[in-house]
């Protein structure tokens, strides 16, 4: 008989994810090949995730709720999985993100994390060449998700024009992620504004930052190099990083017209590649 790895359900929420796929398995009388099939993958997949070998998707999490009928139990746990594989350095700042209620930043190299296509955030993360992208993709994408809720954060990024020509992934990557970014208009909690090149010199020019609002928690102001992360919640910091920010929202173009300057970049730089079945698509 094989041996079957038994899991520590408290050393990680991957460990505790796959120690709850094989009980609510077994409880249901399923082989993991039966499962597999249920499931439409295989079960050597089913095995490696109840080992804690392979980080499950969100797509897997919520099948496998609806084959076993556990009533949501994965997608809810799956969240915390995805979580845990983002450096351990930024899981605080994704879990204060979470809980904001206000997210203004600006973005001097790249397009916010939260307003990223799939395939943007991977050339994006791909670049150092991690060893685990697939699963940090996915962690990003999970993030996206606080977007989607109920009572989503108010959000105000500033981005900086060279973002938008520096064809990140390649010509057709970038048409997505600018069309992606003009999907906001007219969305009342994520507003854009592109700082143009014209402004020269501007209170950003020491990088991005990220200043994070609560209802009932201090205020943060978030920077990070490219080693870790560094949140403070100190007022007269926190008071500086809103300074900068009024000043670069002030001299960035309106929300209005970033979209057309985005539309336009889109067209001339990306677009002419494209046919129209494809601009569809986009």
């Amino acid at each position: 008989m094989a041996h079957i790895r038994q899991l520590d359900p408290s050393a990680s929420p991957l460990d505790h994810f796959g120690s709850e796929l094989r009980y609510w398995r077994e409880a249901a009388g399923f082989s993991q090949p039966q499962l597999g099939a249920k499931l439409f993958c295989t079960a050597s997949l089913i095995g490696q995730i109840e080992t804690a070998h392979k980080v499950p998707t969100r797509d897997f999490a919520e099948r496998v709720d609806a084959a076993l009928e556990t009533g949501g139990a994965f997608a809810r746990l799956v969240g915390l999985v995805l979580r845990s594989q983002l450096p351990a350095w930024f899981q605080q700042y994704a879990g204060l993100e979470a809980k904001a209620t206000y997210i203004s930043t600006y973005q001097a190299q790249v397009v916010y994390g939260l307003l990223q296509t799939e395939a943007y955030a991977r050339a994006v993360m791909e670049a150092p060449s991690p060893p685990n992208l697939d699963e940090l993709v996915a962690a990003r994408m999970e993030r996206q998700r606080i977007l989607e809720r109920g009572e989503p954060p108010q959000v105000w990024v500033v981005l900086d024009e060279s973002m938008l020509h520096r064809p990140i992934g390649g010509r057709n990557v970038m048409w997505n992620q600018l069309a992606h970014l003009l999907s906001f208009r007219g969305q009342r909690h994520v507003n854009i504004q592109v700082l143009p090149y014209a402004v020269g010199q501007h209170t950003g020019l020491t990088g991005s930052f990220n200043l994070l609002r609560f209802d009932d928690d201090p205020n943060v102001l978030y920077t990070e190099d490219f080693a870790q992360g560094h949140a403070t919640a100190g007022p007269e910091t926190f008071k500086e990083g809103a300074f900068r920010y009024a000043r670069l929202q002030a001299a960035a173009l309106s929300v209005e017209d970033s979209a057309a300057l985005i539309s336009r970049v889109m067209e001339e730089r990306y677009g002419d590649h494209l046919d129209d079945e494809e601009r569809g698509l986009a």
